[in-house]
């Protein structure tokens, strides 16, 4: 099992120096990576979760900050749980991401991407709602094309984003792409991991039977379409009080990687849940 942290700056605050130290910290427990989520655009009477929630959060950007903490890291891969695909034009993602891969010599490699729920997103940028899978889709295609494409360019022509001979450098770090799961709680977002995914990560509050059906989706769609349904990563949430019992059930799943935050507003009393959790599952 490969364990990986998380840091929501809407709950901890957007301080450069408690990011960098909560990052390193994390790096020096030996936890494989640090995830960051992204939430683009608040409304008044938004709900998250079901939840009110407050328009003044700091939510950062997950892009931008994963190469700030690049900077000060040294060995923690970086990832995003998740990014918001549809909403971010996958020509200038693919310079992005690979600039920051290069950088930070290999390190953005925990890339997790969906489509959001909420239509003030779409609303906001332009983007037809409805559609946002298939655009998805296709920005999925896009980023992987650019990555891997050589001196004579690429061309691409889609529903929502067409181009010719288009030529890209810098390559993702001594690679031609860049790992890609796709993250989400639908039945459909199970499938474009089998499709099109190195991974799932799975979210939502759902049962245990709708969990394993979801895995079962996703593996078989990879299969039916001739890749190989055991390369695929099964990542998924889980509390900071993770249990063994907990453990054994998600390695019961086919989790191969679990994600977990802090849940102290302390500082310090955050790094010490780290380091706890670290020296006991870790060790």
């Amino acid at each position: 099992m490969k364990f990986a942290v998380t840091y929501n700056g809407a709950l901890f605050g957007a301080d450069p120096d408690r990011i960098i130290a909560y990052a390193q910290h994390a790096e020096k427990c030996g936890f494989e990576g640090l995830f960051l989520p992204e939430r683009l655009v608040l409304s008044p009477g938004m709900k998250l979760h079901n939840n009110d929630v407050s328009l003044t959060l700091p939510f950062l950007d997950p892009v931008d900050t994963l190469a700030f903490v690049a900077a000060a890291t040294e060995r923690l891969l970086l990832g995003t749980g998740v990014l918001l695909l549809p909403y971010r034009h996958p020509v200038v993602l693919a310079k992005q991401l690979a600039t920051i891969d290069v950088l930070s010599n290999g390190r953005l490699r925990l890339l997790a991407v969906g489509l959001g729920v909420v239509p003030q997103d779409a609303s906001a940028t332009g983007v037809d709602f409805r559609t946002r899978g298939r655009r998805a889709d296709e920005a999925i295609d896009v980023l992987r094309l650019l990555w891997a494409g050589g001196e004579e360019g690429v061309s691409f022509h889609g529903e929502h984003f067409s181009f010719d001979d288009l030529v890209q450098f810098p390559k993702p770090y001594k690679a031609t792409t860049l790992p890609l799961h796709i993250g989400g709680s639908s039945r459909a977002a199970a499938r474009r991991a089998g499709l099109r995914g190195d991974g799932y990560f799975a979210g939502g509050a759902l049962d245990p039977q709708e969990r394993e059906a979801q895995w079962r989706t996703a593996r078989a769609t990879a299969e039916e379409a001739g890749r190989d349904p055991d390369r695929l990563e099964y990542t998924r949430w889980s509390s900071i009080d993770l249990t063994d019992d907990d453990l054994a059930t998600f390695a019961a799943q086919g989790v191969t990687r679990l994600v977990v935050g802090a849940s102290a507003q302390d500082p310090s009393e955050q790094h010490d849940q780290l380091t706890r959790f670290a020296d006991r599952f870790m060790a």
